[in-house]
């Protein structure tokens, strides 16, 4: 789940972690108020939850509250990698003398977190990962064991030097990893972190991502979700227990397990063809979850065929069989429609299908071959 900035610092804020002052706003005539607040110079920022705005034109500085609402009026009626602006945040422009990097992230590959600390911060830190990767100091942290502050402060001096900006780092790490721990984050990230002429080291920008698996757990950052980062048909899958991923192709997937639905999608590939989604509908027949399954895919004009791959556990054929009828009669189904469908009463599901006239095989390859030649 990924926050705009302006939610990201205030997280930040609530967490100890300082901020430059500022608002968001929807309207451009809120930035003239605003920016006279904060001392009649301020820095308008697009909020859009993909990166890239700066090179976009979706950050202005502006001198006075009238450029402040120039630029606000500017922003807002932008996009940046075709997402509408809808808010832009202002805060107080401010002098600054040095930037670096923070962030917090998951290393998968080890299960571990990597704190990542850079003097040359303000830049994209992909790229100076290509090609100035010894400018990237990194700091592995076991989460069972809580951060070895000795060896954080070591490898933050090679970065900011001095004792007392090392001093004053160490605070905003110890912070930002409390912060991590206790929201399940993805990635927490500072850049730049600045080193301004009067308010010392602040976040100047700030990014957080939420692991999505772990959001039921924290019912209280729900106001925080953003429905705009969702496809709608993977919101809609979300409200009848769906999981749904959106793709490029033009086959439909309708599968019961992630694992078997992972495969299905690569066997597809394998075979020449071209998934047009991940859905899996878990271990349930229920009728109504086909049903809505079906709207989801069906909304996708470019869906040529569609394919239901289901392996019956405590999952029965028979009512799987029944629930496809069901459900492709009430959405008045008008693309070619092929089933595996094979494990418990298989023999009862699938004379259920071909009595209706439905392509219906025990052979995932056989079945694939045939919904990639209709597609």
């Amino acid at each position: 789940m990924k926050l705009y900035e302006y939610q990201a610092k205030e997280l930040f804020e609530q967490n100890g972690i300082q901020t430059a002052p500022g608002k968001v706003i929807d309207t451009p005539e809120d930035a003239f108020g605003i920016t006279e607040e904060l001392g009649g110079r301020a820095a308008v920022k697009a909020q859009v939850l993909v990166g890239g705005r700066g090179k976009a034109g979706g950050i202005k500085i502006a001198s006075s509250p009238e450029e402040a609402v120039a630029a606000a009026r500017s922003i807002l009626n932008m996009s940046v990698k075709s997402l509408p602006v809808k808010k832009a945040l202002v805060v107080k422009a401010l002098s600054i003398q040095s930037e670096y990097y923070l962030g917090i992230t998951v290393d998968r590959s080890s299960k571990l977190i990597t704190l990542i600390a850079s003097a040359a911060g303000g830049v994209d830190i992909e790229e100076l990962a290509a090609h100035e990767p010894e400018k990237i100091h990194t700091f592995v942290i076991n989460p069972l064991e809580g951060l070895d502050e000795k060896g954080c402060r070591s490898m933050l001096t090679a970065v900011f030097g001095d004792n007392e900006l090392t001093e004053r780092a160490f605070e905003t790490v110890r912070n930002l990893y409390r912060l991590f721990i206790s929201i399940d984050g993805s990635l927490i990230e500072i850049n730049p972190y600045a080193m301004t002429d009067k308010d010392g080291l602040l976040a100047l920008d700030a990014k957080i991502v939420i692991d999505e698996s772990a959001v039921y757990k924290h019912p209280e950052l729900e106001y925080l979700r953003n429905p705009e980062e969702y496809d709608p048909d993977e919101l809609d899958a979300r409200e009848y227990g769906l999981s749904f991923v959106s793709l490029d192709g033009d086959i439909g997937c309708i599968v019961n397990g992630a694992g078997l639905a992972m495969a299905t999608m690569d066997i597809i590939k394998l075979a020449g063809g071209n998934p047009a989604n991940f859905l899996d509908v878990g271990g349930s027949s229920s009728p109504e979850k086909v049903v809505r399954a079906f709207e989801i895919i069906s909304r996708n004009r470019t869906v040529k065929a569609i394919l239901i791959n289901i392996f019956g556990g405590i999952t029965r054929c028979d009512d799987v069989a029944k629930s496809i009828l069901q459900a492709k009669d009430t959405v008045k189904l008008e693309i070619p429609l092929v089933i595996r469908l094979i494990g418990t009463n298989e023999k009862e599901g699938q004379a259920i299908l071909k009595k209706a006239g439905i392509d219906v095989f025990e052979k995932l390859t056989e079945a694939v071959e045939k919904v990639v030649q209709y597609a």
